[in-house]
């Protein structure tokens, strides 16, 4: 404005007077009395636009600083579930090393490293020609000795020396008779005496053949029995050599016992495969499901074991926190504990086991399990954040029925995912201040709005000894 001002004619002299100065003046002095003209009214306006503004400002009234806006929560009571966490570390507890049963060569290999197979699938085949040749062998000595057995249960010299032994007493019969029809026609003089002797002595010798075939007969006997038990004998050990050789034979294709990923081959196509090798030929882990081990201290395991006995499965029931942080979809369930408390470090074994269809968990993967410890009803919670320490110390702000600040002292229990439980200094209905704590002090007023939580997830578990 003041160079619009300085731009125009209206502090100037009229035209009349200039051209009657340029008559009666120097050239000079209308140039000059001009400049001063000027210089003056530039001077009245600044007194003006002066005046102007200490006028408006001795008018306006002064406006106060606006009030801090700050995020409360209504303070109800809640229903609090406390957690324990303990690292922990998975495993496979039926993890099988493939093994060799027999000896030979590897002719082929059938499955690939990293691939689930099932329990009964063929992992590698060995050369078969001399098991099958082993277990020919064995049909023979069997069909051998199942003739023997035959030819040893019919007892063939038995029954001849049975036959020889019913003809000497049959004989014998005969000489009795004689003998006793001679000896009275001797007494009596109807008979020579020499046909007495020739009866006595048929008689004798028909004992004697008969005693020496009941000889014969009880050693055919013994010999029958004899060759019976070892044919026998000589049958089961050819069915055993027999089972022997098939075994071999199934054994030289090598199967998975269990279902499982299995591993890398350790030998391949053309390797020898030995009972007596150190080394296994693969290994088979087992994923579903995983089994999970941590421990507890013996105060901790007491108290696990009175929530055992109460049967009450959802306080018994494991959560398992993955590396990454996130939580692994499927509950656990404590199986096992070990039978002795560790003397170096005080602790007792726990096994808890996860279902995992989708495998995704492996052995040896280190994370941690969730155990609930307690449940508590009508308790108070409020955000951590709302909490503030200092020497041990701790308040939070509470805003009053007028909308003013006071602090509050408290006195915290234990955390529950993002909250506090207060166990002393709040009560149902107080509004404690959660967002804009360092906009506030005591006794001063502020605008409130209702707190918006980060997360809708109250309920994560706290840090073990918390």
């Amino acid at each position: 404005m003041l160079e619009r001002i300085l731009d125009t004619n209206d502090f100037s002299v009229p035209a009349r007077q200039i051209g009657r100065m340029r008559t009666q003046r120097p050239n000079g002095y209308s140039a000059q009395r001009r400049i001063w003209l000027r210089a003056g009214g530039l001077i009245l306006v600044l007194a003006a636009l002066l005046v102007g503004l200490t006028s408006c400002t001795s008018n306006a009234q002064p406006a106060g600083p606006p009030l801090p806006l700050v995020e409360t929560i209504t303070v109800s009571p809640d229903i609090a579930e406390l957690y324990s966490e303990y690292p922990a570390q998975t495993y496979a507890r039926d993890q099988v090393e493939i093994r060799g049963r027999v000896d030979g060569y590897i002719e082929q290999w059938l499955f690939r490293p990293g691939q689930h197979v099932r329990a009964g699938q063929p992992l590698y085949s060995l050369d078969l020609r001399p098991y099958r040749a082993q277990l020919e062998q064995a049909k023979g000595n069997m069909t051998q000795a199942e003739a023997d057995l035959t030819n040893a249960q019919q007892q063939t010299s038995l029954l001849q020396a049975q036959a020889n032994l019913a003809a000497a007493e049959a004989a014998l019969v005969r000489a009795k008779q004689d003998h006793e029809r001679i000896k009275p026609l001797v007494e009596q003089d109807a008979a020579a005496r020499q046909d007495l002797d020739a009866a006595v002595a048929a008689l004798r010798s028909a004992e004697s053949t008969v005693r020496a075939n009941e000889a014969a007969v009880a050693q055919a006997k013994l010999n029958t029995q004899t060759l019976l038990k070892t044919a026998q004998g000589r049958v089961q050990s050819y069915r055993g050599a027999l089972q022997t050789a098939s075994l071999n034979l199934q054994y030289g294709t090598i199967t998975a016992p269990i279902s499982g990923i299995i591993g890398d081959t350790r030998v391949s196509v053309g390797g020898l495969v030995t009972t007596s090798s150190e080394q296994p030929l693969t290994t088979i882990v087992p994923l579903d499901p995983i089994w999970v081990r941590f421990k507890l201290s013996e105060s901790e395991y007491a108290s696990l074991r009175d929530q055992l006995s109460s049967g009450d499965e959802a306080s018994t029931t494991l959560e398992l926190l993955l590396v990454d942080g996130g939580v692994f979809p499927h509950k656990g369930t404590i199986e096992n504990t070990l039978n002795q408390v560790d003397p170096r470090t005080g602790t007792i074994e726990v096994q808890a086991q996860f279902p995992n269809p989708q495998q995704t968990v492996l052995p040896g993967q280190f994370g941690r399990v969730r155990l609930q410890t307690a449940r508590r009803e009508s308790v108070i919670r409020i955000p951590q954040r709302a909490v503030q320490q200092n020497q041990g110390l701790e308040s939070v702000f509470v805003v009053t029925a007028q909308n003013t600040v006071e602090a509050r002292p408290v006195r915290t229990g234990p955390r529950v995912g993002e909250d506090w439980i207060i166990e002393q200094g709040l009560q149902a209905g107080d509004r404690v201040v959660v967002e804009g704590i360092l906009s506030v002090r005591a006794g001063a007023g502020v605008r409130t709005v209702a707190y918006r939580s980060e997360t809708n997830d109250a309920s994560a578990t706290p840090l073990k000894g918390e």
